[in-house]
């Protein structure tokens, strides 16, 4: 009775076992695999299969699931680094890359790391294209830079199964140095801007002043013309009223012997005006005089 009892145990016992056996062979072999990743299968060290997302059966403790690989999109920050433009100016660029997987396999199998492989690569393009730049037409191509980076990085991760959505240059600039000397180089620019302004200005300033000195001068001259026009007519009119040789001459001379006095006395410096009591007389000696001589 006892040794039936003792088989009946260890029959229980092995069925146990081997219930539990099917139900983690069966837990091993299943696998579900979660959107937005890949599972690559490898079957005694060797790659297999690539399972995509959803329900899959391997074989158990033959396959198993050597990467998990993600189909999202990666962003890559590529490091700053130094980069000599053709001009030999040092500038400090770095960028930012989007890539997506899609064959993982190759992935996984065509290069050790594609993230470190990646950034090397981009950083060596980088170098090469600005390399063959001057420093302004690398600081405002910014475009035409990054279509070049990504043609020269499409093709050789096309090879890791890996495609480039798109490659952005985040920052390019001169080296502090490089700036300093910028600096001073702009600041010299707008100094000498502005003395050739202020040179502009004086010498239009000075070039309007001397043509009003030319053009009041001008206009005296007018003006005495037109005064002895004046004084010629004045003096044929009093001619032909007085019919006197010398009256007229005395009339005018005595017209402006007392304007002369006149303006004498309204000057703040004078204090006393002496008249001579026979201006008339006074007039006729003066030009008599001189008519004598």
């Amino acid at each position: 009775m006892n040794n039936i009892i003792n088989s009946m145990n260890g029959l229980s016992i092995v069925m146990v076992v081997l219930i539990a056996l099917v139900i983690f062979t069966v837990f091993k072999s299943v696998c579900i695999v979660p959107q937005g990743y890949k599972w690559v299968v490898q079957r005694l060290g060797k790659y297999q299969q690539t399972l995509e997302p959803g329900f899959s059966v391997i074989i158990p403790f033959v396959d198993r699931i050597a990467y998990k690989v993600t189909t999202k999109d990666i962003v890559l920050d590529i490091p700053s680094q130094e980069v000599i433009t053709r001009d030999n100016v040092v500038i400090i660029a770095n960028a930012v890359a989007y890539i997506n997987i899609m064959r993982p396999d190759k992935a996984v199998y065509g290069i050790e790391d594609y993230e470190h492989g990646i950034r090397n690569l981009v950083q060596t393009s980088l170098r090469s294209i600005i390399g063959e730049m001057d420093l302004d037409n690398a600081l405002s191509s910014r475009d035409e830079i990054k279509a070049l980076l990504k043609q020269a990085i499409s093709e050789d991760i096309a090879d890791w199964g890996i495609t480039l959505k798109t490659v952005e240059i985040q920052d390019i600039n001169p080296s502090s140095t490089m700036q300093a000397s910028m600096e001073e180089q702009a600041a010299a620019e707008r100094l000498r801007r502005a003395t050739v302004t202020r040179a502009d200005g004086q010498k239009q300033a000075a070039i309007l002043e001397a043509d009003g000195r030319l053009e009041a001068s001008r206009r005296d001259a007018e003006a005495q013309v037109v005064l002895a026009k004046g004084s010629e007519e004045s003096i044929r009119l009093i001619t032909a009223a007085m019919g006197d040789e010398e009256m007229p001459i005395v009339y005018l001379l005595g017209e402006q012997y007392i304007k002369s006095i006149r303006q004498l006395a309204e000057s703040d410096n004078s204090k006393m005006v002496v008249l001579p009591a026979d201006i008339l007389n006074t007039v006729k000696g003066m030009v008599g005089d001189k008519l004598k001589v």
